[in-house]
């Protein structure tokens, strides 16, 4: 055991006394949240060029509630109010009558957006007063350059600008009374809450706590992320180590004073050191940002041990396949063949993480959270949704997990011993097999 923690020291102060060890504590996570990231620093970069839409209303009632909602709007949201500076593009509403010939409107109107003096424009349908009559002229199309969702699409969607005066002229086509018409046109938002629950202290039903969307998706991912992360940290570099030991001829000086399952078992323990150390920086940096914030409740600490827990079995047992990957190989070119078959283990969760997601407690998320190899990432990320998972499950998991972290360690040992003095061509499969059920 002496000779094990010797050669898991080596690894772990090889590792961290790196500069790219303190870099990639930066980097690392940056490149993980790149994508948030750059939305946060790039949120001002907005095009403030005015955005011109005419509007063709054959019902006669929309586009003046269009221009009432968009003078609101470029009152309220062009321009900062403490210095005045201009923040967003203004929406400007121009009314275009209908013409006898449709066809020939609208293509003179696409030619105004070619040649960018009109961003889009409106077309209310005939029929949009009377829906049931004929479908076909009941529609409402946005015509612009981009068939893709825009901004100024987006705000005529979320306003509701075009059905909501629709709605009340038709009630008033009905005879009902305008106030009559606004009552039954309030609209009610959902308001979201948790599982009510018996509070602890006074005994008594206690109210619901208001949920946070953002927070029920941003804590799970952001874990599963996170362990994701000290994964490949720790796994990943095991391919190129043991490559290097063994076409420098090292692994054959260190064989002769230790045995090759002490080897394998002290470089895993080493770059293990390495992957806390990092999660630990991490960890205790959100814990830290979280008291300064006042998001002490948000702070998942029932869930941290699981963390750790995943986190040693998938580094043993993604980081003994991954060295006897790199045993079995000769040099480099064999290796980066064999790198993304041997991340994908630990990449193939990513692909159900939505629907796990989305559902945590489905048939689907259980029976895939149960699958040994997904079971570290897919089963955090259960336990980290709004609602958490029965206490049988994490522990089936973590059982599964274990044997199949004892098995492939095993065979990876066996692949270890025997690849690590052979030199030559790149074992075939047969060959491997070989090795692991003959030794």
């Amino acid at each position: 055991m002496r000779k094990v923690i010797r050669i898991a020291l080596r690894e772990y102060l090889e590792a961290v006394k790196t500069k790219a060890f303190f870099i990639g504590i930066v980097v690392a996570p940056i490149l993980m949240c790149g994508s948030g990231l750059a939305f946060w620093l790039l949120k001002d970069q907005v095009d403030l060029t005015d955005k011109r839409l005419a509007i063709i209303d054959h019902s006669t009632v929309v586009v003046e509630a269009v221009e009432k909602r968009a003078t609101e709007r470029n009152s309220r949201m062009v321009r900062d109010p403490d210095t005045g500076k201009k923040i967003r593009p203004a929406f400007m509403i121009e009314r275009v009558e209908p013409a006898e010939d449709l066809a020939v409107q609208r293509l003179e109107l696409s030619n105004r957006i070619r040649a960018k003096s009109l961003h889009a424009f409106l077309e209310i349908g005939p029929n949009a007063l009377t829906p049931n009559a004929k479908r076909e002229g009941a529609k409402v199309t946005y015509y612009s350059r981009s068939t893709l969702e825009d901004e100024v699409l987006r705000w005529l969607e979320r306003n509701s600008p075009i059905n909501w005066p629709l709605m009340k002229k038709r009630g008033l086509r009905q005879g009902l009374e305008p106030e009559a018409v606004d009552q039954v046109l309030r609209w009610l938002s959902i308001e979201r809450r948790g599982l009510v629950s018996i509070d602890e202290t006074t005994g008594q039903v206690g109210p619901p706590a208001r949920a946070n969307r953002e927070l029920a998706i941003l804590l799970p991912v952001g874990l599963t992320m996170l362990l994701l992360l000290m994964m490949l940290t720790a796994a990943i570099p095991l391919l190129n180590s043991v490559l290097e030991e063994k076409t420098l001829r090292i692994a054959e000086v260190m064989l002769s004073s230790v045995r090759p399952g002490e080897l394998m078992f002290g470089k895993l323990l080493g770059n293990l050191g390495v992957s806390i150390t990092m999660s630990g920086v991490y960890i205790i940096g959100g814990i830290i940002a979280c008291l300064i914030m006042g998001w002490t409740e948000h702070v998942p600490f029932h869930l941290l041990p699981w963390f750790v827990v995943y986190m040693i079995a998938g580094i043993f047992m993604m980081g003994s396949m991954n060295m006897a990957v790199g045993a079995a190989c000769n040099d480099s070119k064999e290796l980066a063949s064999l790198t993304f078959p041997a991340m994908l283990p630990m990449i193939l969760p990513m692909f159900v993480m939505m629907p796990v997601l989305k559902e945590p407690g489905s048939t689907f998320s259980v029976a895939m959270s149960l699958f040994p190899t997904f079971t570290p990432t897919l089963m955090l990320l259960r336990q980290a949704s709004p609602g958490g998972v029965p206490m049988w499950q994490p522990i089936v998991g973590l059982v599964g997990i274990a044997m199949c972290t004892m098995f492939v360690v095993w065979a990876a040992g066996r692949i270890f011993r025997i690849g690590l003095l052979t030199q030559g061509a790149r074992p075939p499969l047969r060959d491997l097999l070989r090795w692991i059920l003959r030794g």
